[in-house]
Parts: C-alpha cells; sequence; structure tokens
C-alpha cells in the first residue's frame, strides 16, 4: 500500500530532524508575522512617556526602549518585515535568475558566456557593500531594499539553475525529446526546468535567511528602514547606544529574534539539502 503524503512527509522529517527544527523555528516566526496585530500587547509605535527604557517586568515583558515603545510588540511586529522583506526579495530573485539560467544553460555558447558574464558583474563588489551604496543612492524605501536584495540574489539562482540544465541537457531525456519532434519551449518547460528545480530549492530557505540579514545590516548602519518602523535592524542600532549604560534587553531581544530565525532557515536549508541529494542518490 503506497504511503499518503502526509506519512510521506511525516518520514522525511524523522529522517532529517534539522528540516523539523529549522521549519517549527520558522512557522513560529510566520505565525508572529501572521497575527501580530493580535498577539502584540500594544500598537509598537505607541509611546509611553512614562516609561522610558523600563527593563523587562510584568508590565513589559521584554521592556521598553528608548522612546518607551514596547519592546514585546516591536519584536512581533519585526516578523512582518524580516518576512515582508524575504519572500518577494527571494520570489524576484527566481523570477529573473531562472529564466537566466535555463536560456544560457539550454543554448550554450556565446548566449551563455554573455549572460553569465552579465551576472557575475552583479557578484563582483561585496553584496553588502553594494547594497548599501545602490539604497543610499535610490532611497530608504522598504521596495527599494527589496529590489536591491532581489537583484543582487538574482545570480545565485541562475548559476544553479544553469548547472542543473547543463548536467540534462546532453542526457537521454533531452534526446529522446528531440527525437520525437518537441518544440524548443516545450523541452525548456516540461522537460528541462522541473528536472532542474531541486538546486533552487534547496536555495531558498538560505537566501532568505540572507536577505533578513542583508535588510538588518542597512537598518543597523542607518540606510535601511529607519525609527519608528519595528525593524529588527533598526531596533538593535538604537539598542547599541544603551549596551555602555546598561540598557541591555533593548539590542539583546530583537538580536535574538534575528539570530534565531536566521538560524532556523539555515537549520531547515541544510536538512533539505540532506534530503535532496539522498534522493538523487537513490534513483
Amino acid at each position: 500500500m503506497k504511503p499518503s503524503l502526509f506519512h510521506s512527509w511525516l518520514n522525511v522529517l524523522r529522517a532529517f530532524p534539522s528540516i523539523a527544527i529549522g521549519a517549527a523555528i520558522v512557522l513560529v516566526f510566520a505565525v508572529l508575522a501572521a497575527f501580530a496585530p493580535w498577539l502584540a500587547p500594544v500598537d509598537p509605535i505607541q509611546v509611553h512617556s512614562n516609561a522610558v527604557l523600563v527593563p523587562p517586568s510584568s508590565q513589559f515583558l521584554l521592556g521598553t526602549d528608548g522612546n518607551g515603545m514596547d519592546l514585546l510588540s516591536r519584536i512581533i511586529y519585526g516578523a512582518r518585515y524580516a518576512f515582508g522583506i524575504a519572500v518577494p526579495a527571494v520570489l524576484l530573485s527566481v523570477v529573473i535568475g531562472l529564466p537566466i539560467g535555463l536560456w544560457a544553460g539550454y543554448r550554450g555558447g556565446w548566449i551563455d558566456e554573455v549572460l553569465l558574464r552579465s551576472m557575475d558583474l552583479l557578484r563582483v563588489f561585496p553584496s553588502i557593500i553594494l547594497a548599501l551604496t545602490i539604497v543610499a543612492a535610490t532611497g530608504q524605501s522598504l521596495f527599494n531594499v527589496i529590489l536591491v536584495i532581489g537583484l543582487l540574489d538574482a545570480p545565485i539562482f541562475a548559476r544553479v539553475v544553469r548547472s542543473e540544465i547543463l548536467a540534462l541537457r546532453g542526457g537521454v531525456l533531452m534526446e529522446s525529446a528531440r527525437a520525437i519532434g518537441n518544440s524548443t519551449g516545450r523541452m525548456l518547460f516540461v522537460h528541462l526546468l522541473p528536472n532542474s528545480m531541486s538546486g533552487a530549492l534547496t536555495q531558498i530557505s538560505v537566501r532568505m535567511a540572507w536577505a533578513i540579514r542583508v535588510s538588518a545590516t542597512l537598518a543597523f548602519v542607518g540606510v535601511g528602514i529607519q525609527q519608528p518602523t519595528p525593524e529588527w535592524g533598526a531596533m538593535i542600532r538604537q539598542g547599541a547606544e544603551y549596551m555602555v549604560t546598561g540598557e541591555w534587553w533593548v539590542a539583546l531581544f530583537p538580536g535574538l529574534a534575528l539570530v534565531t530565525l536566521i538560524f532556523g532557515l539555515n537549520l531547515a536549508a541544510d536538512g533539505i539539502q540532506d534530503w535532496m541529494g539522498r534522493r538523487r542518490t537513490q534513483r
């Protein structure tokens, strides 16, 4: 009897606990982001003028920041900005990089060289430095941050998909497809694309972690999203100013949230990569 989809996934999670642990961490933050208005104790930008830099207490579980805003509420809403940047940025990278890698790997020759060298231009400079420069020049908006991160990450997906296509292009699958007269479009989107997605899928989680880290870095250095927006990088930047005077909670709690989500995404990515590798060896 063929196992159900639920039992198949359950077996995968048992065999690769890193996927289960990583997915559980990401799911917790996703729930915080989705239900932030109901889970946050107060408005994240509400100022409590009589409770500035209050340490964790029964009234403010994680304390307040230098503006008198509740840290717990701001961290919960910060999950929205983390996913709100990472998800569309990675989708943009896939939309740009996947067709470029697909076409470059299929055609080869000078087309492959031109497309890949064009992608390499985005990877010549350190990504953080280039992101800082572009965002500083174009403006500190959420749209610009997403656009810059998406463009900088597109070469990753282009190269991953291209390498898969190069391995498939000369195989029996493509020879059979050509022999029965399949069109170029059918060979690309029916035969090659579905069989070249495994590498890109393993990259999604780790690139989401990278996007969250870059957006937080931009906010921390004063170029990305800024106060009073409840963004973790901006909160850490503000909290760093108070570390020397003993108000440790202002930077510590958003920093822990950032590190935990990135850890969960990377852990899930490692597990998915191991799972994909085992599936390939079993074919």
